[in-house]
C-alpha cells in the first residue's frame, strides 16, 4: 500500500500512497457495516440509497473520530450518527418526490420549496408524528427551535396555499 499508484496507461502517479484508516475505525467498519447497510435497506428501500447513507454515516463517523473515542458509548454514538444520516437522506428523497407529486392548491411545491430546516421540522412533527423533543434530537437543536421552524415553515406554507383557501371559502 505504500508503493504509488500509477494510472492505467502507465503515466506518472496518481497518489503517492492510500492514507491509512485508524485500526480501531478499520475495526469498528468490519464489526457494524452489515448491520448498518441493513437498517439503511429497510429505511431506504434500494440498496443503492443503502449504500450512499452507510458511506456518508462511516465518513461522518471518521471526521468525528477522535471525539467519539472520547464517548462513553461509541456504539451508541455511531449508530446515532447513522440514524442522522438515514434519516437525513429519506427526508431528502421525500422531498423530491414531493417536488413532482401534483396539487391542486400547490401544498407538495410548496413544501419541496421550504428550507431545509423547515422542511425538517414540518415533515417530522406533521407527517411522521414526532414529538418536538425527538425533532430537536433529529436536527440537534433544542425544543424551542424545533417550535420556530415549525411555526415559520406554517406561515410559508399558509402564504404559499392561502389564495386557493380563499377561493375557495369564497365560492361557498
Amino acid at each position: 500500500m505504500t508503493e504509488d499508484v500509477h494510472a492505467q496507461d502507465g503515466s506518472s502517479p496518481v497518489a503517492a500512497a492510500v492514507l491509512p484508516l485508524p485500526l480501531e475505525f478499520e475495526a469498528l467498519y468490519l464489526a457494524n457495516q452489515e448491520a448498518y447497510h441493513r437498517y439503511a435497506l429497510a429505511r431506504l428501500g434500494s440498496n443503492e440509497a443503502a449504500e450512499a447513507a452507510v458511506h456518508r454515516a462511516f465518513l461522518e463517523i471518521l471526521r468525528h473520530w477522535e471525539a467519539l473515542l472520547e464517548e462513553s458509548n461509541l456504539q451508541q454514538q455511531t449508530w446515532s450518527i447513522l440514524r442522522r444520516v438515514v434519516i437525513s437522506q429519506r427526508l431528502d428523497s421525500f422531498r423530491h418526490e414531493l417536488g413532482v407529486l401534483r396539487s391542486d392548491i400547490g401544498l407538495y411545491k410548496a413544501m419541496s420549496s421550504l428550507p431545509p430546516r423547515q422542511f425538517d421540522a414540518i415533515v417530522l412533527r406533521h407527517i411522521l408524528e414526532y414529538d418536538t423533543k425527538r425533532i430537536g434530537w433529529y436536527m440537534g437543536v433544542t425544543p424551542s427551535t424545533v417550535d420556530y421552524h415549525c411555526r415559520k415553515g406554517k406561515e410559508r406554507l399558509e402564504l404559499a396555499v392561502s389564495s386557493f383557501i380563499q377561493t375557495k371559502g369564497e365560492s361557498k
